[in-house]
């Protein structure tokens, strides 16, 4: 389901697109309250048909999931789609085994509704949802960026250990040439290291 948000007048953006899932289609009860939050519902898909896909193709802001109890496949789905193209995603469930809620926040579900929500609740659940998302990403996010500089330095010491065991370098000189060899070929220092590492495992 993928709804489109209105502007308010304060501001306020909120949701603009949300992708709407369910266990079947007859009838989502949350959809009651999306009038009240002025969200309108322009599409839905059940649940566990080609979920990739469906984002993909929709690119909605949340991912708003109402099902009995998320299941083993549900739980796979997400967690693909938390690792290839995440979003914020809330799950309206029966279920409040502690084990499935765990399970599910473990797969990318931001927020975990037990019984389902009044409907005056529902904007408030999907913004916890969206700042819980966010704080999230940017902690995974700085992680990557620290593992990455990690990698990085790793790359040029090794360069470096090279360059000084080839060319009786001391560890400055040779960082200094991995500089000077980067600014000329216009790449980063770890792109250069990695250079002269493949080419010293090309003549050994």
């Amino acid at each position: 389901v993928v709804l489109v948000r209105r502007q308010h007048s304060g501001g306020d953006v909120g949701v603009q697109r949300l992708l709407h899932l369910g266990d079947q289609m007859d009838a989502l009860p949350v959809e009651r309250g999306f009038v009240l939050v002025a969200l309108a519902v322009v599409g839905r898909e059940l649940l566990g048909r080609d979920l990739v896909r469906h984002v993909e193709a929709t690119r909605p802001d949340v991912i708003l999931i109402e099902t009995d109890s998320p299941t083993r496949d549900t739980l796979e789905h997400l967690s693909v789609l938390d690792r290839a193209n995440p979003r914020p995603i809330v799950m309206f469930a029966q279920d409040a085994d502690s084990q499935a809620i765990r399970k599910a926040v473990q797969a990318g579900v931001s927020a975990y509704v037990v019984d389902g929500v009044e409907a005056s609740r529902i904007k408030p659940v999907l913004d916890v949802a969206v700042a819980q998302f966010e704080s999230h990403l940017a902690l995974r996010n700085e992680l990557a960026q620290s593992n990455r500089k990690l990698a990085e330095r790793k790359l040029v010491d090794r360069a470096k250990g090279m360059l000084m065991k080839a060319r009786s370098l001391s560890e400055d000189d040779a960082y200094h040439a991995l500089r000077k060899l980067a600014m000329e070929r216009g790449k980063t220092i770890a792109a250069v290291s990695q250079d002269v590492i493949d080419m010293a495992n090309l003549l050994l």
